[in-house]
């Protein structure tokens, strides 16, 4: 695996916003950049200026915030949409091009329509913005031949990084691999960034092995907000990062809950009570196989530390398949201490109700119960 530092761009208010229903107001994309530079999140994707003249404002706006992260405006390989992202006074800008003959046909274009393009494109990009990243749209269903010529042409017409995006998400963790592997050996100079969708729900693991097999850069959203299945979460990949690899990050982590709260309710998008690491779940115990080892420590079926994330404990659940021993450590911390025998008829009494209610017995539930046994 790679050793070095990799470099996240954070595409919520662009890709994420573009998940069906889903706006911004400007008071809140200043809000979730700024947790986002709290984060330390590098670069950001502001949005796509094409859009319109209240998209131009926004994106102006949060260039003038004075952030410590690069920012980035999203184009189609058209001048009017490069002529729009040059009144956004963005650092930076994403050229996209269509590069599969599923895409090019679909639009009317073929392969000589982007060598003949690209360069009057970038030509104009390089007089307006510090940094061009061309951006290779349906990379994952393009033949490699054409890939390699698509790059070079890039490269030489000034590119600083080159996005492979997985459009529709037909990656899996295996091909990514060979992918990067494949472009890595053909450019080991070039700064290549993978940009996954989730629709077959592998774009975390796609983004990950991507990051451990020749990329250095990832554009990731946060809870995955994006079109269809979405994108790579931010959150995910982080936390994949921070305890499954050695790849540095540089993410402070402990923002990670915050914003991913935020971005819940910007987007109107709840999130899943056992999604991966922000979850309202996922630090929470019923089994009591679990529990009586968690007691003891917490790391023997959890892996996540909640002060990592800015998040806190999740509280012991009471259902079908609690123990003895949390319940008995629940009730001692509100100074109740139970016999074996007043502990099991408890316990039988939560087991009982809750296959009744087809549901856990919140901590309210369980003192009434006792208080009333």
């Amino acid at each position: 695996m790679l050793t070095k530092a990799i470099h996240l761009i954070d595409s919520t208010l662009r890709d994420g916003e573009q998940a069906p229903g889903v706006v911004f107001s400007q008071k809140e994309k200043l809000q979730i950049a700024q947790l986002l530079d709290e984060a330390g999140i590098p670069e950001v994707e502001v949005g796509a200026p094409a859009i319109g003249a209240q998209e131009v404002e926004d994106i102006r706006v949060i260039g003038k915030e004075g952030f410590h992260f690069k920012t980035v405006a999203w184009c189609r390989a058209t001048m009017k949409d490069l002529e729009a992202a040059g009144k956004c006074a963005t650092n930076g800008v994403n050229i996209s091009f269509p590069v599969s003959d599923i895409h090019l046909k679909a639009m009317g274009k073929d392969r000589q329509w982007i060598m003949k393009t690209m360069p009057k494109l970038m030509q104009y990009a390089r007089d307006h913005f510090e940094y061009i990243a061309i951006g290779a749209q349906d990379a994952s269903r393009t033949e490699y031949s054409f890939l390699y010529d698509y790059m070079s042409e890039a490269m030489q017409q000034g590119a600083c990084r080159i996005r492979i995006a997985d459009t529709v998400g037909i990656l899996n963790p295996v091909s990514t691999a060979t992918l990067f592997q494949k472009i890595r050996s053909h450019f080991p100079e070039i700064s290549i960034e993978f940009h996954g969708h989730n629709d077959l729900g592998m774009a975390t693991a796609n983004t990950f092995m991507a990051l451990s097999s020749g990329a250095d850069a990832a554009s990731v959203t946060v809870n995955g907000l994006g079109e269809r299945a979405g994108n790579a979460a931010l959150e995910e990949v982080v936390m994949a990062l921070e305890l499954s690899s050695v790849i540095q990050h540089n993410i402070k982590t402990t923002v990670l809950s915050r914003l991913s709260k935020l971005v819940s309710e910007a987007s109107g998008r709840m999130l899943a009570e056992d999604k991966p690491i922000t979850g309202g779940k996922v630090l929470s115990h019923e089994s009591g196989v679990h529990t009586n080892s968690l007691l003891k420590d917490r790391r023997t079926y959890q892996i996540i530390d909640a002060a990592s994330i800015g998040s806190e404990e999740g509280e012991f659940v009471f259902g079908k398949h609690s123990g003895r021993h949390a319940l008995i450590s629940f009730l001692q911390s509100k100074s109740i201490f139970l016999t074996r025998e007043e502990s099991n008829e408890i316990l039988n009494e939560i087991k009982e109700i809750s296959a009744q209610w087809k549901r856990a017995l919140s901590p309210d539930e369980v003192e009434y119960l006792y208080m009333n046994m």
